[in-house]
């Protein structure tokens, strides 16, 4: 039988998984078995977390609005509520931010959404 010859794979694929390692505590950055399911772990984490990243931040406006609005004599679901009535359509990032850099601006939306309510 002939032998396989490889070229450079094998030390490329290592290579690839090490560079990914960099900055890995103790053996996991050196070692390639441990790297390996370290950036395996890692990578799976990453990809994971994108998702919820999307889930923390909304989580953080509403709670952010509900905050705001309450200082106004209003909870979140009517805020919101009185937001479709109004015809106001902003999300809630936006919302958040205004209720934190521009209360000013806040307020008046709040007192659309009271008068349509």
């Amino acid at each position: 039988m002939p032998r396989v010859t490889r070229g450079n794979k094998k030390l490329l694929r290592r290579k690839k998984i090490l560079k990914l390692a960099k900055g890995f505590f103790g053996t996991k950055k050196s070692n390639y078995r441990t790297a390996k399911e370290a950036v395996e772990k890692a990578l799976t984490y990453a990809y994971r977390d994108r998702r919820n990243k999307k889930r923390d931040f909304r989580k953080l406006w509403n709670i952010r609005i509900n905050a705001a609005t309450r200082e106004y004599d209003l909870n979140y679901s009517k805020f919101m509520n009185g937001l479709k009535k109004a015809d106001i359509i902003l999300n809630r990032k936006i919302l958040s931010n205004l209720a934190i850099n521009d209360p000013e601006t806040f307020k008046i939306i709040v007192d659309k959404v009271k008068a349509a309510l």
